[in-house]
């Protein structure tokens, strides 16, 4: 890598775009750009990809286009030339609607190869990625680590939130009272209302959910402009990033400062380590584990969690872990604070985007507001925030979010209740039919088993509604919103049930054990019996679906590897 980033003449180096230059290949490629108005000069420039997750199908990205074109106009000011590129663009509460939930996860590789297709395709010179829901930001990172070009992830951005009777609500009520309103507790009237004021703006839902987790796990990574996120969407800040976002990345094509130099395993230690401060969603580990995995990155990312979690302090108590807001967030300095309150616990060498190192960035800055970010020496609450169970349920892991861990059990025991869909949990709990003490089992909605990896949401806010989610634990090896912080649940359980894993081996009235402290999430079923049902166990039969899921059930990956796709590559070298 070039310290240079003048961009003067002596510095530049060859344009990859131009390697055919002369040839009957670059001949048409001329007519094709001469035809869209572009000069010989323009052809000369970076050529940069403006990666746009946009559609309107959500409110979630509705204000990319706009950004897009700021993007433009400031690459085009720095002497480089933009390309719009589209991707798929899944949004969790609408994408989910389909198959169980199945499009979701599998979303996140789709958009990663529709990059590829897109920009390693025409041979860009570097890109720019509009990070907005949940899976845009994970596919935007999987995909600059597998092509390894110039490339900075634009966060854009929170939506804005609004207040229904007096009472600050967003998304996450929402979601919360429908489970309440299929537990026969609340109107839906009242649900409408709250639907109808709850978000005010674009942008990704407002708490330390799925969304806003991966906006500040791609600063932690070094990936997007330093002092980026959390932020407002279409804000002033927001705006000023954009701009500056779209000169630094001709300066990056130029200086040739690509993925693979920032995403090591320091790195990775530090974007775990701003999650576990905050309690954010359990899913950016699966997420940062197949970033890593592209980018050929020599970490086990649940064992990097393992590994921090006990020294890690929750430094907030943001939504939905309590009461802060993600604005309150933002006002107190956003990811760059949350690095200075945990000080010597992070990698300040590590390199980002901006060509300086994180903790030249963290020097610069305050904690802005300390009532919303505590001192590491007087954290919210002395256990970790997230914790990754291991046993003879779970071999490979399962993961549960403590958050405050306010109310929770420590330890669970009792015997098991299973169920092959979300849905038919939900009408067993309508009926009566399961009572406290129970364990619930949610099987079948891995990312084989889905297929695509289903919701297991739904259910959990339901039996909050029904006054049961701190009385009944749930295992499930489905995946969970974010947004959810309620009740005992021990979710993303690996190996998944479809996989033949412990979980497809649980009956009605098995006894199962769940240890905190311990670490644990046990079957107490005796070995010789569960020799017996693996004798007897059928996986699901392929055909099932048709299309992208059918392609996905074939070739992804287990979620230890990130549920990555079949064809990635094992990991480089590191630390």
């Amino acid at each position: 890598m070039s310290s240079s980033g003048s961009g003067s003449a002596a510095a530049r180096r060859p344009l990859r775009s131009n390697f055919e230059k002369g040839t009957s290949r670059w001949a048409v490629r001329r007519s094709q750009w001469r035809a869209l108005g572009l000069t010989d000069d323009d052809m000369e420039k970076p050529k940069i990809a403006v990666v746009n997750t946009s559609s309107e199908l959500s409110s979630c990205f509705s204000h990319l286009d706009g950004v897009a074109a700021e993007i433009k106009r400031a690459i085009r000011t720095a002497g480089g030339l933009p390309f719009e590129v589209r991707t798929a663009a899944p949004s969790d509460f609408i994408t989910s609607a389909g198959a169980r939930g199945g499009y979701i996860l599998p979303s996140r590789d789709l958009i990663a190869n529709d990059i590829e297709v897109a920009v390693e395709g025409a041979l860009l010179d570097g890109m720019v990625c509009l990070a907005s829901c949940d899976k845009t930001t994970p596919g935007q990172l999987m995909a600059a680590g597998r092509l390894n070009i110039p490339t900075l992830v634009v966060v854009c951005g929170y939506q804005q939130s609004g207040h229904y009777k007096q009472q600050h609500v967003d998304i996450e009520e929402v979601f919360l009272a429908a489970g309440h309103v299929a537990a026969g507790k609340m109107q839906p009237d009242e649900l409408l209302a709250m639907s109808d004021v709850a978000v005010r703006s674009p942008g990704v839902c407002a708490g330390i959910g799925t969304a806003n987790s991966m906006h500040m796990v791609c600063e932690a990574l070094g990936m997007a402009l330093p002092g980026s996120a959390p932020v407002a969407a279409n804000s002033d800040k927001m705006m000023a990033t954009v701009t500056r976002a779209g000169a630094r990345i001709v300066e990056m094509v130029w200086e040739d400062l690509k993925p693979r130099d920032i995403l090591t395993p320091e790195a990775f230690a530090n974007a775990a380590r701003v999650v576990l401060a905050l309690g954010g969603s359990i899913n950016t580990i699966k997420h940062l584990q197949a970033i890593a995995r592209e980018a050929q990155t020599d970490v086990d990312v649940y064992a990097l969690f393992e590994r921090l979690a006990d020294s890690t302090p929750l430094l907030a108590a943001i939504r939905p872990n309590g009461e802060r807001t993600i604005e309150d967030l933002e006002r107190a300095g956003g990811t760059l604070a949350v690095f200075k309150r945990l000080a010597d616990r992070y990698h300040p060498q590590a390199l980002t985007v901006s060509g300086k190192t994180l903790g030249e960035a963290v020097e610069a800055v305050d904690v802005y507001d300390p009532a919303v970010l505590h001192p590491a020496d007087q954290p919210l609450s002395s256990r970790p925030s997230i914790v990754i169970l291991r046993g003879s349920l779970a071999p490979e892991g399962g993961i549960v979010k403590l958050g405050l861990a306010t109310g929770k059990a420590m330890q669970f025991r009792g015997p098991a209740q299973v169920f092959e869909s979300q849905e038919d949990a939900i009408a067993a709990l309508q009926r009566g039919e399961i009572a406290r003490g129970t364990v619930v089992v949610l099987r079948g909605l891995g990312v084989r088993g889905g297929p695509g990896m289903g919701m297991a949401s739904r259910f959990v806010f339901v039996l909050d509604g029904a006054g049961l989610g701190e009385h009944v634990a749930v295992v499930t090896d489905g995946q969970l919103s974010g947004l959810v912080n309620k009740g005992l649940v021990v979710g993303e359980i690996s190996p998944e049930a479809a996989a033949g894993g412990p979980l497809g081996l649980v009956r009605d009235g098995d006894a199962i054990s769940i240890d905190i402290d311990a670490r644990t999430v046990a079957l107490d079923v005796p070995d010789e019996e569960l020799a017996r049902r693996r004798a007897d166990f059928v996986p699901p039969s392929a055909g099932r679906v048709r299309g992208w899921l059918s392609v996905y059930e074939q070739v992804v990956r287990p979620l230890p590897e990130g549920g990555v796709l079949a064809h990635t590559p094992p990991g480089r070298p590191g630390c």
